[in-house]
């Protein structure tokens, strides 16, 4: 009797450790957010890394009951945001806007401090979308193949922008020019808002940016639309080529943003992040917006799959540069 006394007292010692351990959890995850949170957006103001983070944030902030606050973080293919993050906090108050980018620049950069895996928790991934070949109107290209017989014609000579050494515009352009056997300079920005002023004023004739932050201009005849990365046209600009269908075969790459944490992150306050992204980016008028700048709604409904995303995409760019020879300035 002494023993089976004992055995229920351990029992409910156990069971009352494990109370002790869930209850605080899931207070916490019911009275969070109680202030604003931080989204570290490693990209311009204006650009097409920063459009679809507020979109999502604006709706975000009113389903929340707190204000997303947007924190620009240009700088070295993403990584000056991304460190930022994965030093911070892991209290559910600072989130980084992660894309192709980060696992570019964790091949890139070989002195990084923070591992662009395993330093994070991931949340999920929000959007995905082409990139765009452009080409400023002075420049005598229409299309392409003129494109291709220019570069041939003054090897180096051309110029094309990026916004920033490792970015994923840079490899974009170095895969476009590993494939096709041309020569080009490049001339790399602190950020894609820089490097499309620039495009847009003329100073440099092409780039190879995301879509969404270059959708007006190319409709407005500011700029010229040479192709698009994806497999299949935008919805957005359904009269541009595909590089596949302009000649340059087996070209295809996607622009993908979504959000992560630092480690350590508490688990339920992940999973609260997650729930509410996605009610945010199943609403038709959100749909809608992300659309129109040219993004994909897209999204993954746990942080496992995220995760798994995350490893593959890592794998893929690790290859990709390796392929390429793209290399940073550190």
């Amino acid at each position: 009797m002494l023993k089976s006394a004992i055995l229920r007292s351990l029992s409910n010692a156990a069971l009352l450790s494990i109370i002790a351990v869930i209850v605080p959890q899931s207070a916490q995850a019911q009275g969070y957010p109680n202030r604003p949170v931080r989204w570290v957006i490693p990209f311009s103001a204006g650009g097409a890394g920063d459009i679809p983070g507020r979109i999502v944030s604006q709706k975000l902030s009113e389903v929340l009951g707190q204000q997303i606050v947007i924190d620009n973080r240009a700088g070295a293919g993403s990584t000056m945001g991304a460190e930022q993050v994965a030093k911070a906090p892991p209290d559910g108050y600072t989130f980084l806007m992660v894309s192709m980018t980060h696992f570019v620049s964790g091949s890139l950069y070989s002195k990084l401090q923070y591992d662009p895996l395993n330093d994070f928790a991931p949340v999920t991934q929000m959007t995905s979308g082409p990139n765009v070949l452009l080409a400023h109107p002075s420049l005598p290209v229409k299309n392409v193949s003129d494109l291709l017989a220019l570069a041939r014609s003054m090897p180096g000579k051309l110029n094309f922008a990026s916004s920033g050494n490792g970015s994923f515009p840079h490899l974009n352009f170095a895969l476009f020019l590993s494939m096709t056997g041309v020569q080009m300079t490049h001339i790399p920005y602190r950020g894609s808002g820089p490097a499309l002023a620039d495009l847009l004023g003329g100073q440099v004739p092409l780039a190879f940016p995301g879509i969404g932050g270059v959708i007006p201009f190319v409709k407005a005849g500011k700029l010229r639309a040479l192709a698009v990365s994806t497999a299949k046209r935008s919805t957005e600009l359904p009269d541009v080529l595909t590089l596949a269908e302009a000649g340059v075969k087996g070209f295809e790459t996607a622009a993908w943003f979504g959000i992560a944490g630092p480690k350590g992150t508490p688990r339920d306050l992940v999973l609260k992040m997650n729930h509410e992204i996605i009610r945010v980016l199943e609403s038709t008028e959100i749909q809608q917006s992300l659309r129109t700048a040219g993004n994909e709604p897209t999204w993954q409904t746990t942080p496992e799959k995220f995760g798994e995303f995350m490893r593959r995409e890592s794998a893929k760019w690790a290859d990709a540069v390796r392929v390429s020879g793209a290399k940073a300035t550190e």
